[in-house]
């Protein structure tokens, strides 16, 4: 039943809709590139890699333990469950509105009226009881129940609840995608992370071979082979080299606070793996086909309910066009002593009223909300549009990013296999004085710069592994 409403939902939003009775431009009938197209690149792939739970997808025990702590601990989130609990309090609120109030009162009073007053000669010449003349000033005690209800005719206030409660679902959505996002950032930092720290173990190790070629280099230059401008070009490249570890050491530092931050926790040092981050390999990704968005990601969903909420929302603002009808009755015993209150069936009053009243002149303030409530029944439309396109074009482009880093990171290897091959070459040309110790730098150089930027690469092909996976709406079943 939901994925039915689901799709006639999108239906609605990508065909448009004509208001008659409300007097607000109609929406764009033509329908060419409005349609959900039929699938990702050309695939039909209906297993979708967005229904698979974070747990399963995310097979790193360490990041997994991140990402369960950030859920219980993430103060925006927490903040988000706060806002869902309001709008379920909104919901009894609204429902609270159409059901019968019922109230007790009680009260007590004097009151004196003029002499020459109809009141005032009537109580005058009237006596409580035998004997007894009405007392002046007259004290007034009551005690009752009363009840309120405003009869539900138009179904206003029914509509009212559940427009709220379409809104209290929003509201779970919104969550649940603050999840998704959640997790995805988690994911993304942590793998930054294993990047930071493998470009840390790279720069130690060039540092040692470094050192090894500045020996050699010295040695050289004892046996007159070079001068001092080598052996200060070498020392040169050695510093720069160990500098590198500072920077590199500083971005681990940020980037595990920025997770520490995320989990909801003081800083401290973020738990990870030893594994090599140059043999981690991306899950394999099903897209799946583009209609499954409409019930896998939850800004869709969020997008559609807002929207139903809106249709509601006008529904409630026409009826304030028509009259309502009021009952108010009130039962129990009023004397103008507390003594004869007990006397009963003397002091017992009881009332009952109806009222019914609409509004006839001066309309313009249910006309201007009528009005609104349309244009914001548009925005819901035009917005549920822009969430559906932005979705799709998400997935299209991580698609896309990861064959692409694929490609690229195959030839990263063989640039990497190839400057390494180059060093060690070079090395032995040079201390049999066939190369020139310029020859030596500029291969050391090319050859680091060839590793971080495969590191790199690994790193984003993990993010686009996770992103891929959030634009498919994965990340917090």
């Amino acid at each position: 039943m939901r994925n039915k409403r689901i799709l006639n939902w999108a239906g609605i939003a990508f065909i448009g809709l004509t208001y008659q009775a409300c007097n607000i431009p109609t929406l764009p009938q033509k329908t060419e590139n409005r349609a959900v197209p039929v699938s990702f690149n050309g695939s039909q792939d209906s297993t979708n890699t967005g229904k698979v739970s974070w747990k399963t997808f995310f097979t790193d025990p360490n990041l997994n333990a991140l990402i369960d702590t950030a859920f219980k601990n993430n103060q925006e989130l927490n903040i988000t469950l706060q806002e869902i609990a309001i709008s379920q309090n909104e919901i009894q609120a609204r429902k609270g509105e159409y059901l019968p109030f019922i109230g007790l009162r009680g009260g007590a009073g004097v009151e004196k009226a003029a002499r020459y007053t109809n009141i005032g000669a009537s109580e005058a010449t009237t006596d409580i009881k035998p004997g007894k003349e009405t007392p002046d000033p007259l004290p007034d005690v009551n005690i009752a129940a009363v009840a309120r209800w405003e009869v539900d005719i138009w179904h206003k206030l029914r509509n009212a609840k559940k427009a709220a409660a379409t809104r209290y679902l929003s509201s779970i959505e919104g969550k649940n995608f603050m999840m998704t996002n959640l997790a995805a950032e988690i994911a993304n930092s942590y793998y930054e992370l294993l990047a930071l720290d493998t470009q840390l173990a790279i720069i130690r190790q060039n540092i040692d071979i470094q050192n090894n070629a500045l020996k050699i280099v010295r040695m050289e230059k004892e046996a007159t082979r070079v001068t001092e401008l080598a052996v200060r070009r070498f020392e040169a490249q050695v510093l720069k080299t160990q500098n590198l570890q500072y920077g590199i050491q500083q971005q681990i530092i940020e980037t595990e606070n920025r997770i520490n931050f995320l989990v909801g926790r003081y800083p401290q040092p973020v738990q990870r793996t030893s594994q090599g981050f140059e043999n981690l390999a991306p899950s394999v990704i099903q897209a799946g086909i583009p209609s499954q968005l409409l019930s896998n990601r939850p800004d869709i969903k969020q997008a559609e309910l807002d929207l139903e909420a809106a249709k509601i929302d006008v529904t409630v603002a026409r009826a304030n066009f028509y009259p309502s009808l009021g009952l108010s009755a009130s039962l129990g015993f009023q004397a103008f002593s507390p003594i004869y209150l007990a006397r009963v069936p003397e002091s017992i009053m009881g009332s009952l009223i109806g009222d019914l009243a609409g509004p006839v002149i001066n309309r313009y303030a249910i006309r201007a909300g009528y009005a609104n409530a349309n244009a914001r029944q548009v925005q819901a439309i035009y917005n549920y549009q822009r969430t559906v396109l932005n979705a799709y074009i998400e997935v299209v482009n991580q698609l896309s990013n990861i064959s692409n880093l694929e490609k690229s990171y195959d030839l990263k290897t063989k640039e990497v296999d190839a400057l390494n091959q180059s060093t060690t070459i070079s090395n032995r040309l040079f201390a049999s004085a066939r190369a020139d110790y310029m020859e030596v730098l500029l291969t050391q150089r090319d050859a680091l710069e060839s590793k971080f930027e495969l590191i790199e690469t690994k790193m984003k092909q993990m993010n686009a592994m996770v992103n891929i996976y959030r634009a498919l709406g994965g990340g917090w079943n």
